[in-house]
C-alpha cells in the first residue's frame, strides 16, 4: 500500500471534532445604557429576570434554548441581579461578577456613567481597606471588621483621624458597604474632591445574634431574636471593636469625633447604639433603617431635648417607594415632638443599594467638619 493510501485511511480516522458553541455574552451593556441578559436553559418552561429595584420580568427563548430579554436604558449604576429558571433563583454563569449576601447572592451588572458619579473609579490617590478577625468573647464567635485608611493615612500623625463606623443591612456580611456599596471608592473620591476630612471608616458585621440570619427570614421576624441582636451588636461593638480600633488605629477617642451610620437592619442599631450613647457619638444616621421595635418610649428611654447640646447631626432617609418610608417618616415625628433636631431626607427609590450609595455620598461630608 502506497504512503498516500495509509495517510488517507489514518486521516479518515480521526474524529471530527464539533464546533465548540459560541460563547453567550451576559451581561451585554449597549451605549445606551440598555442592557441584555441571556441564560441557557433548553428545558426550562419559563425564565424570568430579577434585578434589583425592578419587578420580575420574563425572557424569552430561542430555537437554541437560550432566553434572553432586553431593558429599557438603565441609569448609570450597578445593578444586582438573578434569574428564575421555573421557580429556582439562579445567579447568571457567564458573569464573574457577584453581589455577594448571607441568604441570596446575585450576579451584578455596571452600568457605567460619567466619574462624575461618586462610586466611579477615578484617577485619584487611593486609601485601604484592612480585613481584621477577631474571636467575640460577647458573641461567642468568630468574626471580622472591614477598616477603611484613607490615602496617606500616617499611624504617627500628630492629629488622631475620626471614625465612622458604618454599618450594613440583614442578610449583608461585614463586607457589604466594600463589597457592595463601594464605600471605599466613593471616600476616595469626595477626599480628592476635598468634600470630606480624611476619617477612618469601620465596617462591623451587624450580628449580634447570629441566629438572625442562618435562619434565613424567619430569624429576622422574631422579635425576641431582634432585640438580642440589636443589644450583643451594641455590646460587642462598644467592648471589642471600638477598642481594638482605637489600639490598632490612629484615631480619637473624642465623642465629637465618632460617627455611626448604617442601611436597613444597620441603619435601625445605628439609631439605637448612637441615640442611647451619645456620651460616644455626636453624629448619628440611618439609611432606610427597619427593624426596630416601634415603642419609641422604651427603645430610648432618656431621649429628649437635652440632646441637641451633643448631638452634631442626627440624619434619616430613605426612599419614596420604600416599604420602610411610613415607620421612618412615624419616628421622625417622634423625634420632632420630643423637640430632637433632625435631618429628615426623603430620595427616590426604593430599598437598594442604588438608594445608600447615594445617601453616603450626602451623608459623609457632613461629618466632622466642625472637628478638632
Amino acid at each position: 500500500m502506497s504512503r498516500t493510501l495509509l495517510f488517507l485511511f489514518a486521516a479518515a480516522a480521526i474524529p471530527v471534532l464539533a464546533q465548540p458553541a459560541a460563547p453567550i455574552v451576559s451581561p451585554e451593556v449597549s451605549p445606551d445604557h440598555r442592557v441584555t441578559f441571556r441564560f441557557k436553559a433548553p428545558n426550562a418552561q419559563t425564565v424570568l429576570l430579577s434585578r434589583e429595584g425592578a419587578k420580575p420580568v420574563a425572557m424569552q427563548k430561542d430555537d437554541k434554548g437560550v432566553w434572553t430579554v432586553t431593558t429599557e436604558a438603565l441609569e448609570p449604576d450597578l445593578y444586582g441581579y438573578s434569574f428564575i429558571a421555573d421557580g429556582v433563583g439562579l445567579m447568571d454563569p457567564n458573569n464573574p461578577g457577584i453581589k455577594p449576601n448571607l441568604i441570596g447572592p446575585q450576579s451584578v451588572v455596571h452600568v457605567h456613567g460619567p466619574l462624575t458619579l461618586p462610586w466611579e473609579v477615578n484617577d485619584v490617590p487611593h486609601g485601604t481597606i484592612h480585613h481584621q478577625f477577631y474571636k467575640s468573647g460577647v458573641i461567642g464567635d468568630q468574626r471580622d471588621y472591614y477598616v477603611y485608611t484613607p490615602p496617606d493615612y500616617n499611624q504617627k500623625a500628630k492629629k488622631p483621624y475620626p471614625t465612622f463606623y458604618l454599618l450594613h443591612g440583614f442578610s449583608d456580611d461585614a463586607s457589604g458597604w466594600a463589597a457592595v456599596g463601594r464605600a471605599h471608592v466613593i471616600l476616595d473620591n469626595l477626599l480628592a474632591q476635598r468634600q470630606i476630612k480624611p476619617m477612618v471608616v469601620v465596617m462591623t458585621l451587624g450580628y449580634g445574634a447570629p441566629e438572625i440570619v442562618t435562619g434565613g427570614w424567619t430569624g429576622v421576624r422574631d422579635p425576641s431574636i431582634g432585640t438580642r441582636n440589636r443589644d450583643k451588636y451594641r455590646d460587642a461593638l462598644f467592648a471589642e471593636v471600638i477598642p481594638a480600633v482605637e489600639k490598632d488605629y490612629r484615631v480619637s477617642k473624642d465623642r465629637t469625633l465618632r460617627a455611626i451610620a448604617g442601611l436597613s437592619m444597620g441603619g435601625a442599631e445605628s439609631l439605637f447604639t448612637g441615640l442611647n450613647a451619645l456620651e460616644r457619638f455626636a453624629y448619628v444616621g440611618a439609611f432606610s433603617a427597619g427593624g426596630g421595635d416601634h415603642n419609641y418610649g422604651a427603645e430610648y428611654p432618656n431621649l429628649d431635648a437635652k440632646a441637641n447640646a451633643q448631638l452634631k447631626l442626627l440624619w434619616i432617609a430613605c426612599g419614596t417607594e420604600d416599604r420602610l418610608i411610613d415607620p421612618n417618616r412615624k419616628f421622625v415625628e417622634w423625634l420632632k415632638s420630643k423637640e430632637i433636631k433632625v435631618t429628615w431626607v426623603e430620595t427616590p427609590g426604593a430599598h437598594t443599594w442604588m438608594v445608600w450609595r447615594r445617601n453616603l455620598a450626602v451623608f459623609a461630608p457632613l461629618l466632622f467638619q466642625g472637628g478638632k
